[in-house]
């Protein structure tokens, strides 16, 4: 049985504003329901009604969600997974060879019954390195992250089902100054709005599209029970699903309306 943990959203909102600089506002605050111990939630965590899904940077462990039991690691080549997404009965999992240059990025797709890792999408070098791809609406909307003094050039490109680029936008002043010499590790679509994640915070940045122009809109940010990394929604609850790095702990949040 996963180990529940109830977090007060009066400490969570304490957490995130813990280390930094000039933060933006929290407008509210997701709460942890339940933990799963999993070597594995190193990168990001993934799950469907049945099984969770923990993803390091070169594997891929199956857990069964009423046991918390591990039940198979993924085989094929990897180097640097970075997150995933549950579609079509598949899991979607962004991969570069970060930090080598020149860059290349690819999305990985892990059969999960046979747990064959392949490569789905290969993108060469696109400008940074992917660190979150997601289908919304049957387009493709995959972040490439740059680093240091460059992580003001993160993107997020928006793909049809074809692969052709349609458009692609920079990130907010407000999300920017927050990542220190880090960048932008995971993302989902929520409600209508863009919900990304950093490398280390445990802070949700909500944004939106703009009208016109060439960067996403700041709308708000609110605390979360991650520190940091890759995302995804829920598939039994309709909450959330990330990790705990230093912990080890896929961690599963609701959010708190109060």
């Amino acid at each position: 049985m996963l180990f529940l943990r109830a977090f007060l959203a009066s400490l969570l909102i304490l957490q995130a504003g813990s280390g930094l600089a000039d933060s933006p506002h929290t407008s509210a605050a997701w709460v942890s329901t339940g933990t799963l111990a999993a070597d594995e939630a190193h990168q990001a965590a993934a799950a469907d009604n049945q099984f969770i899904f923990a993803i390091a940077s070169r594997t891929i462990a199956k857990y069964d969600r009423a046991t918390g039991n591990r039940i198979a690691v993924s085989t094929g080549d990897a180097e640097h997974l970075n997150s995933g997404f549950l579609h079509g009965g598949k899991l979607y999992c962004a991969h570069s060879n970060y930090p080598k240059t020149p860059e290349h990025s690819e999305i990985k797709v892990l059969d999960v019954g046979t747990m064959r890792l392949t490569s789905f999408k290969d993108f060469g070098n696109y400008g940074g390195s992917l660190t979150w791809a997601i289908n919304e609406k049957g387009h493709w909307w995959c972040n490439y992250a740059r680093y240091g003094k460059d992580n003001n050039g993160t993107f997020l490109v928006e793909f049809d089902d074809q692969w052709h680029e349609l458009r692609r936008w920079t990130y907010p002043v407000e999300v920017i100054r927050q990542l220190g010499q880090m960048s932008l590790s995971g993302g989902v679509w929520r409600d209508g709005l863009l919900l990304v994640t950093d490398h280390d915070h445990p802070i949700l940045y909500r944004l939106t599209l703009p009208a016109d122009g060439s960067a996403l809109q700041f709308v708000d940010s609110q605390s979360a029970p991650f520190t940091g990394q890759g995302i995804a929604a829920d598939g039994q609850t309709g909450g959330l699903v990330g990790i705990n790095r230093a912990k080890r702990q896929v961690v599963f949040a609701e959010y708190d309306s109060k």
